[in-house]
Parts: structure tokens; sequence; C-alpha cells
């Protein structure tokens, strides 16, 4: 019958023991084992970031999608000959018809300036950022002096049946007072639709005698109002855009083909001013070409997508989420194989060094405390916040594992080295998510620190046993 010590530990029997090396190998294949709800843990990451993405759509439904303004642009349409080849009783005819056309000019200069409210909505457990902006400006427009160069002559022009243009992503959006549209300092009348192509189609636009323009500049100012979520866009057009952004949200991100001239960010919020170019954007401020098809009434416009990247030509700001916890925890359960590795390693030192037993049970036990650390960070920090869960998950799991450790190695003193471990490991995993930058140089110099510890521990270790085995053969003889 086996010997037992301070009445919890069985002694070891020589005769079957196994050696260092297998025990090894015994633990690495039970931590390779554990892979298997490691990678369960982040697939249902994974799919908690996708319901909390479904429930802050869900959220911004009725408010307004990610917003992309474009415009102003004065259409004034033309009658040209369009000649076109039939064939009749088997030879081919050439037709001339009289067209319409549209003869499309951006702004030679153009201001706005978009103030953006943000506002934190929530629903159950989930949060959505969502913002109103209050956009006004002004836009000047010119005549060119070589129309003719465009197939254009100036007397073709229809000036009474011309259009001024603006463009919304989401139009559904628009709140508040109807927005308004003054030109020459006469207030017109809007129309929905007819959008640019660059918010496809959607927006809204004002009808105008525009035969002022031939001999002076045309000035258009505007001011609407809008709801969106997630980002704003700005598609420029014009010879020479200035587009000023101010919000108290002091997280923002600046996206897009255009980054901001001048950009100020505090903790009172931030400003951003941008200066596009039509040099820039590769674009002639005129375009003559057939005439857009009139929006069908009652079909919706298509919504920009939340995740869609913005374009080489455009100008974005986000409202950043300054934590975000999905991400937060899915990083964090990539370094679970380091705290199972460290972990074993301890308990298997305390078995092949200092005598204790360690069975399969106990490390499976010991490693599913570990996964289910990760399990609940995620559970809390959707309610409490990040740092909140760590503190509480890493509490408990250091609890619980300490307290088995007692057991497990018969020893308390054994168990606080467990202890101690698992609090670094947190300590060292939280600061590896704080610091992203550096995430992988100070994890590369904590693998060489632990396998320098391990190195020197066992450098005596006779992990195949086989000095043993010679000795007793030595004695035999």
């Amino acid at each position: 019958m086996p010997q037992v010590t301070d009445g919890a530990r069985p002694m070891r029997d020589p005769t079957t023991e196994r050696t260092p090396g297998m025990k090894l190998a015994f633990a690495i294949l039970i931590g390779a084992l554990l892979a298997i709800p490691l990678f369960t843990v982040y697939l249902l990451v994974y799919d908690r970031e996708n319901q909390s993405a479904t429930a802050r759509a869900s959220i911004a439904e009725g408010w307004g999608g990610p917003q992309t303004i474009a415009g102003p642009t004065l259409v004034i349409p033309y009658q040209a000959q369009a000649t076109e080849t039939v064939t009749e009783g088997g030879r081919q005819v050439v037709r001339t018809n009289t067209v319409w056309r549209e003869l499309v000019l951006a702004p030679e200069r153009v201001e706005i300036a978009s103030q953006v409210q943000p506002e934190r909505r929530q629903r159950s457990i989930y949060e959505a950022v969502v913002y109103s902006a209050n956009t006004q400006g002004r836009a000047r427009f010119l005549l060119p002096a070589d129309l003719a160069r465009f197939g254009v002559t100036a007397d073709a022009l229809a000036y009474d049946r011309a259009e001024l243009r603006f463009g919304l992503s989401d139009a559904k959006g628009l709140f508040g007072p109807p927005p308004r549209v003054t030109i020459s300092g006469v207030s017109r009348p809007l129309q929905p639709g007819k959008g640019p192509a660059e918010s496809g189609g959607s927006g809204f636009f004002a009808w105008l005698d525009a035969s002022p323009i031939r001999g002076a500049p045309l000035i258009a100012d505007f001011s609407y109002a809008f709801r969106g979520n997630g980002s704003l866009t700005l598609a420029p057009r014009a010879g020479d855009t200035r587009w000023t952004v101010m919000s108290p949200w002091a997280n923002p991100s600046f996206q897009g083909g255009f980054l901001p001239a001048q950009h100020r960010i505090g903790s009172d919020g931030f400003s951003a001013i941008y200066r596009v170019g039509n040099l820039a954007l590769g674009r002639s401020l005129v375009d003559a070409g057939e005439a857009a098809p009139a929006a069908a009434p009652g079909n919706p416009y298509a919504r920009t997508a939340a995740d869609a990247p913005a374009g080489e030509y455009e100008a974005r700001v986000t409202l950043v989420t300054p934590v975000d916890l999905y991400s937060q925890v899915n990083r964090a359960v990539k370094y679970g194989f380091l705290f199972i590795g460290f972990t074993f390693m301890a308990f298997l030192l305390f078995d092949i060094v200092a005598g204790v037993r360690v069975s399969a049970v106990e490390y499976l036990l010991v490693g599913a405390g570990l996964v289910l650390f990760f399990v609940m960070l995620l559970a809390f920090a959707e309610v409490i916040g990040f740092t909140a869960a760590y503190l509480v998950a890493g509490a408990a799991i250091v609890a619980l594992l300490s307290a088995y450790s007692a057991a497990v190695l018969g020893s308390r003193r054994r168990a606080g080295y467990i202890a101690g471990l698992l609090v670094a490991l947190y300590a060292v995993l939280y600061v590896l998510l704080s610091l992203e930058a550096y995430s992988l140089l100070i994890g590369s110099l904590l693998l060489f620190a632990a396998l320098a510890s391990v190195m020197y521990l066992t450098r005596n270790l006779d992990w195949g046993a086989q000095r043993a085995t010679s000795d007793r053969a030595a004695n035999r003889e």
C-alpha cells in the first residue's frame, strides 16, 4: 500500500512512476486538447460581436445610416442633335433626332460647415453611437467662358429649366426644419430625389431660372439638418472645396482618400478643416452628357453600408467607440495558450521537482478554469465594461484555482506560488492589451524569461530517467 504524507497526497511508487519526459508530453497533450474549448470561446466572441452589430443596426434603424453628402451641382438641360442609323426596307438610313441632355456644373468654390452632435442610444446591454448634423454652406457657380469646347453653346441652354441638386445618401435622416436653399437671396422650394451618383441618387433639388449666370456668378446658400450613425462622408466636386467639421466627440477617425488639412482633437471634442480641389479629384467642373433618368417614386434608395470603406475620392469622419470590448476580448483569447502553458508548467515542475503527483483530471480541471476566465470576461464586459469585467473574472479564477491548487499540491505555500503566477499573468495580459503597439516586444521578452527560468530549474533533471535506470542496473551487478 502506498504511503501517505500530511494525510493528503500519496507518495510515489518508483516502479510505476512515469519519466519526466513522459509527464511533459502528457501535459502538452492535455494542453492541446484544451484548444477545442478555447476555439469555442473564440467563436462565442465572434457570435456575440455579430449580435451586437445587429442590435446596433436595429437601434439606429429609423435614425439614419452612415451619411454621405454631395453637391451642390447646377444642372442645366439643353437640346442637341443626335444621329442614329436604322434599317428600313433592307437599307440603312441615318436619322437625326433632337434629344435633351444635361450640362452639369460643379461650383467654382464651395464652403461647407457641419456641426455634428453625437448621442449614445441603448437597448438592453447594447449601445450605438448616432449623431445629428447641422450643415450649412455657400456655393459659387460660373458659366465657363470656353463652353463651346464641351460641344454646347450658351444660347442652347434652357436656363428656365435648371436645377440645383444636393446629395444625401439616406434622405430619410432629414429632420427638424425643412432644408433651406436661397439663390441670389431668393428662397427656393425643394423637391425630393435627383441626388448625384456619389449619394446613390438620394437627395433633394430646387428648380430655378439660371439666366443670371450668363452675366454674373450664381450664389447659392443652403442649410439642412440630418441624422446618421457611425460616419459622415463628403464627396467633393467643386473647384475648391472647404469643409469644416466640428463635434464634441473626442474619438474621431479620419478616413478616405483626403485627410484634413488642419485638425484638433481634445477632451472637449474635435475640429477638422478639409481643402480639396478638382485637380486632386481629376475631374472637370463641367460635364455634358445624357440626361440622368429620374428616380422611380416610392423606391427606397440604397443606404451606405456601415462597414463599407471610404472611397478614394472621399473624406470621411467616423465616430469611433473608445473601447471595443469584443476586439479586446478576442485579443485576450489569443493569449489563452500562454496561460495554459505557464500554469501547466508550474504544476509540472511541482510534479517532477517537488515530488507532488498531478493527475490528468487535475490538469483538465485547472485548464477548464483558465478557459472559463475568458467566458466570464466576455459575459461581464457586455454589462459592466471591460476593465471592471477583467478584475471580476480574474479575481474569481485566481481564487478558484488557488483553493484547488492547495488541495492538489498538498500545500498552501505551493498554492500561493500558483496564485502569484496567475496574478502576474493576468497583470501582464492587461498590459499587453493596453499597449497594443508593444505587445509583441513585451510578449517575446516574457517568453524568453519564462524559458530561461524553466531551463534553469530543470538543468539537472533526468528527463528520460536514463541515470536512474543505469544506477539500478549497477546496483544489481
